[in-house]
């Protein structure tokens, strides 16, 4: 027999789901099977699978070590040696260091700020992303622990491209994963990113077009109506401040959807390509600004979010905002 106390890392799941991620080989009818034999009990009684856990519940597994070891498959025992590994191997090709920053960190969220060139979450077995990096964080500080990630394994609830920076929010418990996609998936987080483009930009205001997503080219293309396999997009422009010598502005975007590439497509669509921007910006202004400001990637940064009023969490009506606002104060004075 084992048992699983829940605590925190697992509070706010459902029963069949911590089972699930506990005995992950196990088909699901298997699991169903267990509940119903009382195999599996939920504080030593029949469960039917659909009960929300609370913190102290007690789940207990009646079988033997050798049948659950054999339902479980990649446990986590080694994630913190590949970890290590894969560091390594991405450190060395990359040359460089990279220490997570820290926003905001309570019992179920992590904030942390994404810099220029990591990946938000790895393409391949070598990469280091934002996604390993918080998970290598919260075992060194004790936050989680390989035998915790049996069951809910912490992640980053949004993604940026590789080459935008700034604010990653990730969740450290399952009650923090489900508020996370919820509030992303009802638009109910606002979220505000810093963009400098080329000349002087006098669209200022909500923008609505649609988007399509080309896969072969990786790229999007941005029409005023709809066509087949398009979605809606609406973007927010205002703008900060125009530099008349350089001939470029500093905007603030409210990104009202998320569709990969919007903000970089939909500015170029509207004449006001962002700075940098390998696939959507002018190459003659790019080079320029690559010498003269060492500019190396497109100059857009997811700089502040800002949470609703409600009663679910210690979030309700907090922003969050990066500090830091290289590379756009060697060029704006902000």
């Amino acid at each position: 027999m084992q048992e699983i106390i829940i605590s925190k890392n697992e509070e706010g799941y459902k029963l069949r789901k911590l089972c699930l991620n506990y005995l992950n080989a196990a088909p699901a009818s298997f699991i169903y099977k267990m509940l119903r034999k009382k195999n599996i009990v939920l504080n030593d009684k029949k469960a039917t699978g659909d009960e929300v856990l609370k913190l102290g519940d007690s789940v207990k597994f009646y079988m033997k070590d050798e049948t659950i070891a054999g339902f479980q498959k990649n446990d986590g025992s080694d994630l913190k040696e590949d970890i290590d590994k894969n560091y390594k191997q991405s450190q060395k090709s990359r040359n460089t260091n990279t220490k997570l920053e820290v926003i905001y960190e309570d019992e179920d969220f992590l904030f942390v700020f994404k810099p220029a060139g990591v990946l938000s979450q790895k393409a391949k077995e070598t990469d280091y992303s934002i996604n390993e990096m918080i998970i290598d964080y919260l075992l060194n500080s004790g936050a989680v622990t390989n035998e915790s990630m049996k069951i809910f394994r912490p992640s980053v609830c949004n993604r940026l491209d590789r080459n935008t920076s700034g604010l990653i929010l990730a969740a450290k418990t399952p009650k923090g994963a489900q508020y996370l996609t919820k509030q992303i998936r009802e638009r109910r987080i606002k979220k505000y990113y810093l963009a400098a483009v080329n000349d002087e930009f006098r669209n200022i205001g909500l923008h609505t077009a649609y988007l399509t997503k080309d896969e072969k080219t990786n790229k999007v293309l941005i029409s005023p109506d709809s066509t087949s396999g398009s979605s809606e997009i609406k973007t927010k422009a205002e703008l900060i401040s125009y530099d008349k010598k350089l001939n470029c502005s500093l905007l603030r975007i409210e990104l009202i959807t998320g569709k990969s590439h919007q903000i970089r497509a939909h500015l170029a669509y509207l004449g006001n390509p962002i700075i940098g921007d390998p696939k959507y910006g002018d190459a003659k202004v790019n080079s320029y600004f690559r010498s003269e400001y060492k500019v190396k990637s497109q100059m857009l940064m997811a700089y502040a979010v800002n949470f609703p009023e409600d009663d679910e969490t210690s979030l309700s009506g907090k922003e969050f905002m990066i500090s830091s606002r290289e590379p756009f104060t060697k060029i704006f004075k902000i």
